[in-house]
């Protein structure tokens, strides 16, 4: 986190410098494209979640946006942190989840000449590729969303959560946080079946849980690895996770820049969309389309995205 990110601390509210693009307006349009959503809400322009850090505390905040150049992060209720370690905490979240910390220079230039991005980027001016920062919950939005549509996806995802997850009431709200590697590591694959995945997708849930909990698979280690395809190739390497998945996590929780969910099929959906085709892409369409991407792959798939919400 650079020195001059925070603008003004004044006990219940932090407000953070923003960089250049940067529309909130536009990341809230992509928070909002499912009503199904359980982990965060949306009232007006303004954005509320609870965000666990590692004192035990859970902070209840409030997100907004003043001005173009910055974002105001508010503490609700009796929920502000005790110590200036669990404010930094908040603000890592924060700066993650939005990729504040990634130069989008680069890929604007690259979107300027390309066919497909370049209106994409125009439309979605100041969009960020939202993450999510914990590894279980990115792997476990991964394993959950295999091979069905997005609505039922956000659905088993609130069973999870709803049934597995803990809760904060604060200021006459609900809040729910996604559940623990730790506490799903702790169950049988048929404790899950209550919430109506596959048997596969529920061993595959444990799994990693189990892995995580363990110590043995950490978001530090695979950044440790020091590259898209040694981290590819570990995440592949576990049970249930596919290259679809493993670069879902990359992209959303990681940060690679160049991961590339290729055999998505919303990004299918997408380009034939922006390309006016009658038909989705072949795979080999898709990789001459996406040879001007290299390194932005995973912007170049969030913006095209867009295009279906």
């Amino acid at each position: 986190m650079s020195d001059n990110a925070i603008v003004k601390d004044n006990g219940r509210e932090i407000t953070l410098s923003v960089p250049e693009p940067f529309d909130f307006g536009q990341n809230l349009v992509y928070l909002a494209r499912s009503p199904n959503e359980c982990l965060y809400r949306i009232d007006g322009d303004r954005l509320y979640k609870a965000i666990p850090i590692d004192s035990g505390e859970t902070p209840v905040v409030e997100i907004r946006s003043d001005s173009a150049s910055t974002m105001t992060i508010r503490f609700l209720g009796d929920t502000e942190p005790s110590g200036q370690a669990g404010r930094d905490a908040v603000i890592r979240y924060v700066r993650d989840w939005f990729d504040l910390d990634t130069d989008l220079a680069p890929f604007y230039r690259l979107a300027a000449s390309d066919p497909l991005l370049g209106p994409a980027a125009e439309l979605f001016n100041g969009l960020r590729c939202m993450g999510i920062p914990d590894l279980f919950e990115a792997m476990s939005w991964g394993i959950i969303g295999q091979q069905i549509n997005l609505a039922f996806a956000y659905t088993l995802k609130r069973r999870l959560v709803e049934t597995f997850g803990p809760r904060i009431e604060c200021e006459g709200e609900t809040y729910y946080l996604f559940p623990s590697a730790e506490r799903i590591a702790r169950l049988e694959p048929e404790e899950l079946d209550e919430l109506r995945m596959t048997a596969r997708k529920n061993e595959y849930l444990v799994g990693v849980a189990r892995l995580i909990a363990g110590g043995s698979l950490t978001k530090a280690n695979l950044l440790a690895l020091g590259n898209l395809r040694a981290a590819e190739k570990a995440l592949v390497g576990i049970r249930g996770i596919g290259p679809w998945t493993a670069n879902y996590v990359l992209m959303r929780c990681l940060r690679m820049t160049e991961a590339f969910p290729i055999d998505d099929v919303g990004l299918h959906q997408a380009i034939r969309h922006a390309a006016g085709m009658d038909r989705k892409p072949t795979r080999a369409e898709l990789l001459a389309m996406a040879a001007g991407w290299a390194g932005w792959e995973a912007y170049a798939t969030f913006y095209l995205w867009r295009h279906l919400y």
